[in-house]
């Protein structure tokens, strides 16, 4: 099986953009992922495309509308948060079976301002209202709380992670947010959800982002000097738990897809130099410190404390601004990190830059539930 690389990536500014269409927005970093790989939509042997709105809509075959209808295999997809990294990774697998040699991976979404709902709907009593509550805000909130009930994890330690992100944000262009927000403001901010202030959610934003992932021999024939060479791709879902019944367990699956990834990736925690990983809350990103082993369980609270997780850090995470800042366009997420991360690793982030960035990992999770996680490798 051939290894597989990105040898073009990019997205758009996060924004909102009512006067665009979807395939619009998707096309636009469609071309400017194929402009960076030095290749046209002629190129192209499929199109996987992830976009959560408009699941049935066909969107990428109307993207194709936008930039060049050339008849090749077009696949939708849509998997709650984890949909561009579903995209990304069906890309992945079609290369790596030996199918194709060159594809393209869109992620793409148009939101409206306002709160989401749970991760779909069951069967028999509602627990609205009755155990808690199914609506984002309160899942990461009621996750939060369990970790401070374990831990002793804090208000303030929380709203660090919100601090942390919207300085990242600030050397990001193409963040919807680059403003600094203080302690003091991110505490005091309206409470959606205790212990998650509005500063502390992440921003329903519209916008796309997209990748080209090649064979080795397509990449040699390009040129190696500014591919990333994929070293891991997993999805993994829910394992079976009694507590399902009354309050989602956001952690077990991204544990199996971490542990997973480190498998096939052939390293460990300890050998990823950054991290873009699914802040949806300021508490989500507590708890994924220690799903992903980048610390041992009850020490989150004090990575967020000593600046391991900031830039400059031991391991910098979500340098971006992460959804808090940068925004949570639901389908471009996944493919958007993995833009993020490939930036740091051709040494071309600027004033963010991680300093001697050669691994680094994405990760999404959308409740459900669905976790992507790749492991992306320096090659030059």
């Amino acid at each position: 099986m051939s290894d597989v690389y990105i040898v073009g990536v990019d997205m758009i500014k996060f924004g909102r953009f009512p006067e665009k269409t979807v395939p619009q927005l998707g096309a636009q970093a469609a071309l400017m992922a194929l402009d960076d790989a030095g290749l046209k939509i002629q190129d192209m042997q499929a199109l996987y495309c992830g976009n959560l709105g408009q699941a049935s809509a066909m969107v990428g075959q109307r993207l194709l509308q936008e930039i060049g209808q050339t008849g090749i295999s077009v696949v939708n997809c849509a998997n709650a948060c984890a949909t561009g990294a579903t995209a990304f990774r069906e890309g992945w697998m079609s290369i790596k079976a030996g199918v194709f040699d060159c594809v393209l991976a869109v992620g793409v979404e148009q939101m409206g301002r306002g709160l989401l709902g749970g991760g779909g709907s069951g069967t028999g009593i509602s627990k609205e209202g009755l155990l808690g509550s199914g609506t984002m805000p309160a899942v990461f909130a009621e996750a939060g709380m369990e970790h401070t009930r374990n831990h002793g994890t804090t208000f303030e330690q929380f709203a660090k992670v919100s601090v942390k992100n919207h300085h990242h944000s600030t050397m990001n262009p193409k963040a919807m947010y680059q403003i600094e927000t203080p302690l003091e403001t991110v505490m005091n901010a309206e409470m959606i959800s205790y212990p998650n202030t509005k500063l502390m959610c992440s921003v329903n934003v519209d916008g796309s982002a997209a990748a080209v992932l090649v064979s080795e021999k397509k990449a040699r024939e390009i040129g190696m000097d500014r591919a990333v060479k994929v070293k891991a791709s997993i999805l993994a879902s829910d394992p079976y738990t009694d507590r399902d019944l009354t309050m989602p367990d956001v952690n077990a699956v991204t544990r199996i897809a971490a542990k997973q990834a480190y498998e096939m990736a052939g390293c460990g925690p300890e050998d990823i130099n950054l991290v873009e990983l699914h802040d949806c809350f300021a508490t989500a990103e507590i708890l994924h410190y220690e799903n992903l082993g980048l610390c041992a369980d009850g020490e989150a609270g004090r990575m967020i404390d000593e600046g391991e997780v900031a830039l400059g850090g031991r391991v910098p995470v979500n340098v971006s601004g992460g959804l808090l800042s940068k925004g949570h366009p639901l389908g471009a997420t996944g493919i958007a990190n993995i833009y993020e991360v490939s930036t740091h690793l051709r040494g071309e982030a600027d004033k963010r830059q991680v300093e001697g960035a050669r691994l680094g990992m994405t990760h999404v999770i959308g409740l459900g539930s669905a976790c992507g996680i790749h492991i992306l490798e320096k090659v030059a």
